[in-house]
């Protein structure tokens, strides 16, 4: 697995054991909508780490409780 769909499944993983929809989300990270949609749905391929950090601080997490979790484990090497 990349480093983007590693990205991509953890953010969903805790949007939706939160329960938050992507609205939700969109409201609490203070990103627009159509761009954490993007985001989502790996077509923003390489998100800017202020846009992540935004996401994080609207799941309520640090950087080190986002990046720890087994998907980042055996990541793919990048081109």
């Amino acid at each position: 697995m990349k480093v983007q769909e590693a990205t991509v499944k953890r953010i969903q993983q805790l949007r939706k054991k939160q329960k938050l929809t992507i609205r939700d989300l969109s409201e609490r990270s203070g990103i627009s909508e159509s761009t954490l949609k993007s985001i989502l749905q790996g077509k923003s391929e390489n998100p800017g780490i202020v846009s992540l950090k935004k996401i994080m601080k609207g799941l309520g997490v640090t950087v080190r409780e986002f990046f720890d979790a087994d998907l980042f484990d055996d990541l793919e090497p990048e081109d």
